[in-house]
């Protein structure tokens, strides 16, 4: 690796899109778990 070589960092874009997913993918938790809370209280 020289120290002309880009540094390995993902572009804006990406680092936007994983946040995105992320959250996207702990609100689906939260929603199954109260989904599953609603179902187990009837």
């Amino acid at each position: 690796m020289l120290w002309s070589d880009p540094e390995n960092e993902p572009p804006d874009e990406l680092r936007e899109m994983q946040d995105m997913l992320r959250r996207l993918g702990v609100f689906m938790a939260l929603a199954m778990v109260l989904a599953m809370v609603v179902i187990g209280l009837r």
